[in-house]
């Protein structure tokens, strides 16, 4: 059982999941507006993969014997001025997601719910992934600079990004 303190923690880390999504796919939208095709299926693919890291939490609580509760999803940004810009927002983005996981991790061990601490390994993990991930990027957008034959390169590299379910444990 969950104690109703990490119950409503995970239930706030499901919100924060599906905002992450709502949020990609607000990037994802701005991307192709500005006819960045690849860059916004990357950003789609992020969006599929926050939403099933929302609902792996969202079973998790259930499956604990708590109630999943579904909040409101606070409204994403919907423009930037570069791509640039929003490649620096999914780095901070991630660095948030990583210290509320943490938070999470935290409670968990002051709980001594070792089932939860147990569960949110796989997602500390992951956010080491995101982060490295999306630092690449940031690298690469830095040293292309105003470059449009580099953006236009790494554009085509971004678009070969498919989000694939991990296979279950």
């Amino acid at each position: 059982m969950l104690s109703a303190t990490m119950e409503k923690a995970l239930n706030a880390q499901v919100n924060a999941e599906l905002y992450s999504s709502y949020f990609y796919l607000a990037m994802s939208s701005y991307c192709e507006s500005v006819s960045l095709s690849g860059c916004a299926g990357w950003m789609r693919a992020q969006a599929q993969e926050e939403l099933y890291h929302g609902m792996k939490i969202y079973d998790y609580i259930n499956e604990r014997g708590g109630r999943a509760i579904m909040a409101a999803i606070d409204q994403p940004p919907t423009d930037w001025e570069t791509v640039h810009s929003v490649f620096d927002d999914v780095l901070a983005h991630e660095i948030k997601v990583t210290s509320l996981i943490n938070d999470l991790m935290n409670l968990a061990q002051d709980e001594r719910d070792h089932a939860t601490s147990s569960f949110l390994r796989w997602f500390i993990d992951e956010q080491v992934e995101e982060e490295a991930s999306v630092g690449a990027v940031v690298d690469k957008l830095k040293m292309i600079g105003k470059d449009g034959n580099g953006l236009f390169v790494l554009d085509r590299e971004l678009e070969q990004r498919v989000f694939t379910p991990p296979v279950k444990e």
